[in-house]
């Protein structure tokens, strides 16, 4: 399918940010690094544990930001991303945001309608 990438607008209560992220409809989460969401002052609300593609469990920092996308804004779950980590947008923040992703042209688009179960 190839690469679909996002500018949104992440905010915290220190400011704003433009960020590009790569849309992961694989992942759950939203990752952002983690210079980025201090820089925001987006404070750590806890870990989560996640099992890698090698089987590995990890344990990340998460918290909460409000993500806009095309004028639409919606609170989100975002994870501290280190450098080595991709910063990607995840499907909680997509389905908050009622986005989905046009396979055929490669880009996010608003939902006509959401699933209701």
């Amino acid at each position: 399918m190839g690469h679909v990438l996002a500018r949104v607008k992440i905010s915290g209560p220190l400011g704003q940010e433009q960020v590009e992220l790569l849309v992961d409809t694989g992942a759950t989460y939203t990752w952002i690094s983690k210079d980025i969401l201090e820089r925001l002052g987006i404070k750590s609300k806890g870990t989560k544990a996640f099992r890698l593609m090698n089987h590995m469990i990890i344990e990340k920092e998460f918290g909460e930001a409000l993500v806009e996308w095309n004028g639409e804004t919606a609170t989100t779950i975002v994870i501290f991303a280190e450098q080595a980590d991709a910063n990607v947008f995840g499907v909680y923040s997509l389905e908050g945001l009622a986005l989905e992703v046009d396979p055929v042209v490669r880009e996010l688009r608003k939902s006509k309608v959401q699933l209701a179960l």
